[in-house]
C-alpha cells in the first residue's frame, strides 16, 4: 500500500498534463482564427451559459459574503464543466484569455480538474489573497497554491496573475508564447 506522501509525484505529473494544455493553447493564442488542426469537442461541454446565473456585478466588498462570493466564483472558474462565456466572466480581464479558455475546453485531461479554496484573506476592498488546491479526479495535485482575487466590475474574479502563474508554471518559467497580459 502507497502513502498519500509517495502518490503526490504522480498526481503532480497528472496536474502538468493538463496545465500543459493551458500553456500551450496560450501559446496558439495569438491567431485570430481557430488551429486547422483543432478537432470540435466530441463531448457535451456543459450547459449553455444562460442556464448558469451570471455574476451578479453587486457582490460583497467586505465580510463573510466577499469570502464566500470569492470561493464559490473560483470553484466555477476551475470547474471543467462551466461554460466558456461565464468562465471569462470570472477571470480578470477574461476575453484576453478567450482562446486559452476555449483550447482548455476540448482538452479531456482538463475534464477532471477542478479548485478548491482553503483561505481567503480581505487585503483591500477590491483585492484578495487565495489559497487554493488544484485537484485531479477529486485528489490534490497541487496543493496550497497561492493566489489573487480582485474585484472587477461588481465581481470577485480569479486574478490574472493566478492563471498566468499556472501558465508559467507549466511552461518552464518562462513567459514565452503565453497571452501578452502574462508577460508583465
Amino acid at each position: 500500500m502507497q502513502s498519500t506522501h509517495s502518490r503526490q509525484p504522480r498526481l503532480i505529473a497528472a496536474a502538468l498534463p493538463i496545465l500543459l494544455g493551458l500553456a500551450l493553447a496560450a501559446c496558439s493564442s495569438n491567431s485570430s482564427t481557430p488551429s486547422p488542426t483543432s478537432a470540435p469537442p466530441t463531448s457535451n461541454p456543459g450547459p449553455p451559459a444562460s442556464s448558469s446565473p451570471a455574476p451578479t456585478g453587486n457582490e460583497p466588498t467586505s465580510g463573510p459574503g466577499a469570502i464566500a462570493a470569492i470561493k464559490a466564483n473560483w470553484a466555477t472558474f476551475f470547474n471543467a464543466k462551466t461554460p466558456n462565456s461565464r468562465r471569462i466572466q470570472l477571470l480578470q480581464d477574461g476575453q484576453q484569455f478567450a482562446a486559452v479558455l476555449q483550447a482548455q475546453s476540448t482538452n479531456p485531461l482538463a475534464s477532471t480538474a477542478s479548485a478548491k479554496v482553503s483561505k481567503v484573506s480581505l487585503t483591500s476592498a477590491s483585492q484578495a489573497a487565495v489559497t487554493y488546491t488544484i485537484l485531479v479526479s477529486g485528489t490534490p495535485a497541487l496543493s496550497n497554491q497561492k493566489g489573487v482575487a480582485v474585484y472587477q466590475n461588481g465581481v470577485w474574479k480569479v486574478g490574472f496573475a493566478s492563471f498566468c502563474g499556472l501558465l508559467i508554471l507549466q511552461n518552464a518559467g518562462k513567459t514565452t508564447g503565453l497571452p501578452a497580459v502574462c508577460k508583465g
